[in-house]
């Protein structure tokens, strides 16, 4: 199995623009074993930290093509001819790949974290720290927000969106309290949510509604299923001993690039046909453990803390 380089202490952890700082940045560039001439996918641009030092590494021939669904992000590219930008959510990866007529990449970096920009804009409605509108979509075509959730779903629906993308202790008051307030006056901010659900939180406040966020956040950009989407079209995509590598930031997301990379497949499958027999995987694991942050990291970066590197290779393609 191969190691990710340990960095000094002193070594920066990214080269932060101010408006995100690219976690695990040196460890997954190291594992994508960058090729001079090779062609690469930044899933997800944000500040281009990812993006720059793959790019100090990619020669005149190379290329990188950058996605990110938050126009915002465009903002930060830099000045550079081999770059192409595609200002879309990386579930239309080969999509947008065949449009500019690749069929085929030496590597996919895909960093799942919520940019510090967005959780900075007060007005993206992202944080738990700040009167806003309760807003967070990443991409601000779409129509769906947080308010929109909290207002439309059932509460069978929100009992599960809270449950399973929050892990809410108390996930089914919390649905019914939301339902019940909304009867009341429309939740619509981020302080009227907060105080709307005051009698039902539970433990330390800050952890409680950074849970409810979460969910949120999640199913307004429907972040799991974006992610499922593009794993899927990952392995027709990577050349042979191509690799994958995707930072995650929970477990949610971590299970799900685990069991990818492990069998094929996004869900928990235990066999796949009536025989017992396991589906293979189209990837080779690089990281049998995933790589953490180091201390340093952490230290210069808290939103580093729960973050998770996992890196496949795209086994060699017989029978063509």
């Amino acid at each position: 199995m191969e190691q990710a380089p340990k960095r000094s202490p002193l070594q920066p952890a990214g080269e932060g623009n101010g408006y995100h700082v690219p976690v695990l940045l040196h460890e997954a560039v190291h594992l994508l074993r960058i090729k001079p001439d090779g062609l690469y996918v930044d899933c997800t641009f944000g500040g281009g930290g990812h993006s720059r030092a793959i790019l100090q590494q990619l020669g005149n021939k190379g290329r990188l093509v950058a996605f990110d669904q938050d126009d915002d992000a465009r903002k930060n590219l830099p000045e550079d001819e081999r770059v192409i930008f595609v200002p879309q959510n990386f579930r239309h990866i080969q999509r947008f790949l065949r449009l500019h007529k690749i069929h085929e990449v030496d590597g996919i970096l895909a960093d799942l974290g919520v940019s510090s920009h967005q959780f900075d804009e007060a007005d993206r409605g992202f944080s738990i720290r700040f009167q806003a509108g309760l807003d967070m979509r990443m991409d601000r075509r779409q129509s769906v927000t947080a308010a929109t959730v909290l207002k439309e779903y059932s509460e069978q629906q929100l009992h599960k969106l809270f449950e399973q993308y929050g892990e809410v202790t108390n996930a089914r008051t919390l649905a019914r309290t939301i339902v019940q307030q909304r009867a009341l006056a429309p939740l619509q901010t981020v302080q009227g949510l907060k105080q709307a659900l005051q009698t039902v939180v539970k433990g330390n406040p800050q952890k409680y509604f950074a849970q409810v966020f979460q969910a949120l956040r999640i199913e307004v950009n429907d972040e799991l299923g974006a992610l499922r989407e593009m794993l899927q079209q990952s392995p027709t995509l990577l050349k042979p001993f191509g690799r994958i590598a995707v930072i995650t930031f929970h477990s949610l997301e971590d299970r799900i690039v685990k069991n990818f990379f492990k069998s094929g497949t996004s869900t928990e499958t235990e066999t796949d046909d009536v025989f017992g027999n396991k589906p293979e995987s189209p990837f080779t694991i690089i990281t049998k453990k995933p790589v953490i942050p180091a201390t340093a990291e952490i230290n210069n970066n808290t939103r580093a803390r729960s973050a998770k590197l996992r890196v496949a290779e795209r086994k060699a393609v017989t029978g063509r």
